[in-house]
């Protein structure tokens, strides 16, 4: 990943001990469309982060290249790379917690770091998102501790195939204290009614730590 192209809601001086939130757009977008659309709304307290992808795809980025990786059913191979990329950079974050948002492919990213790192995480929210074909060994941990994950979908995505969200439904049941929500009338976005429920998820998991 550019570490450079980050794009933070703060100066790092005026940052302090606070707590943060990476984003992570999905594909073909880049790090200003989730931090445009959501930082407006979340809570002053946080600092926000928004990460660009490390591939130039469909006049944006992308976590997962389209050639060889279907939508919702990634290599292994290829997502563990990508959230092993961010990973390394959230090492130089400096703050009391680090909650994880991500739309569609960053929000396979938000469970991928999650299952890579599971102590590192306080909370996340997956938008549209989906969880990877993958076993790793923070599965485990994540039985155990069950940390706190949004994952909001629209109930006419049709992008996201059925197996994808199955597999993601089975794992959250299990690894997650999970509140899921399914919009009427939303496709493979992120508007409406969403946007507060996130932003109240958020604002009730900020002070969370992780382990």
């Amino acid at each position: 990943m550019d570490r450079d192209a980050v794009l933070w809601s703060e100066p790092q001086h005026a940052r302090g001990d606070r707590p943060v939130l990476v984003m992570l757009h999905g594909w073909s977008y880049d790090e200003t469309h989730l931090f445009r659309l959501l930082v407006p709304e979340l809570p002053r307290e946080l600092v926000v982060a928004s990460v660009r992808a490390r591939i130039p795809e469909a006049g944006g980025y992308a976590w997962f290249p389209s050639k060889g990786n279907p939508i919702g059913d990634p290599q292994p191979a290829v997502a563990n790379a990508a959230a092993e990329d961010v990973l390394d950079w959230t090492l130089t974050i400096d703050a009391p917690s680090i909650g994880l948002l991500g739309f569609s492919q960053g929000g396979a990213m938000v469970h991928q770091l999650m299952r890579l790192a599971p102590d590192r995480f306080a909370y996340g929210v997956s938008l549209a998102g989906f969880v990877v074909r993958d076993d790793q060994p923070g599965d485990a941990a994540l039985l155990a501790t069950r940390p706190p994950v949004y994952w909001g979908r629209g109930e006419t995505d049709w992008v996201i195939p059925s197996p994808a969200i199955q597999r993601t439904e089975r794992w959250l049941e299990t690894h997650a204290t999970a509140d899921i929500r399914v919009y009427r009338g939303l496709g493979h976005d992120v508007a409406g009614p969403e946007i507060g429920d996130l932003t109240e998820f958020v604002t009730a998991n900020i002070s969370r730590r992780g382990r």
